[in-house]
């Protein structure tokens, strides 16, 4: 309960992350960063392009929509993330999209380097790979994880990455794969979690 609570009061809402995130925009100087900071905030002036996108493009198939209506009983999904990060842009604003479904379903986004302590309890593969999405219920007990990216798009990675491709070309590909696929990786991913959360609450009661 202690971290849940933390997580409550840590995090921001979707529309406060978006803030956030124009606010850094407006008001950066691009000269006045070392070079990996001034690379963070061109990532992120195209990251924003990227949600507008996401946010425009995705609409909750009808099974996603049963889905996330038949929840009965509130649940905190809690979402790692960074304005730079290409897969949170990509994955972010449809895993709010499907959240806001439900008025029982409360979204906070925590910016991951502002809380390690958090992130270093929600590992993917040893690693600190975002977006990293935690569904809890009000006692704080875990319902399901999922993160970084979808299993289609990581494949891409790891396959192109083992060729020895460089950075600039895989992370080209992998956002071609998500402007195609319009979070439909994504959300046939969602909707396995979500099929285990709903039986299990159905059990329940």
């Amino acid at each position: 309960m202690e971290l849940l609570q933390k997580i409550k009061e840590a995090g921001l809402t979707y529309t406060s992350y978006k803030e956030k995130m124009k606010l850094i925009i407006e008001n950066t100087d691009p000269e006045a960063l070392n070079e990996l900071d001034k690379e963070h905030l061109g990532f992120t002036k195209l990251n924003q392009h990227r949600m507008n996108r996401v946010e425009k493009t995705y609409e909750p198939s009808a099974e996603m929509k049963r889905l996330v209506e038949s929840i009965t009983a509130p649940q905190i999904w809690m979402i790692l993330s960074a304005v730079w990060c290409g897969d949170s842009a990509q994955n972010v604003p449809a895993i709010v999209k499907m959240a806001s479904l439900n008025r029982l379903i409360e979204i906070k986004l925590l910016e991951r380097d502002e809380h390690l302590d958090i992130m270093d309890q929600f590992l993917s593969n040893g690693s600190r790979s975002i977006p990293k999405l935690v569904a809890f219920d009000t006692a704080g007990e875990i319902l399901f994880e999922w993160g970084s990216r979808p299993a289609e798009a990581q494949k891409i990675v790891t396959e192109l990455k083992g060729q020895g491709i460089p950075k600039a070309v895989w992370e080209e590909k992998l956002h071609l794969f998500y402007a195609k696929n319009r979070s439909k990786a994504l959300e046939a991913e969602m909707i396995e979690k979500l099929q285990e959360v709903v039986a299990a609450e159905t059990i329940s009661e």
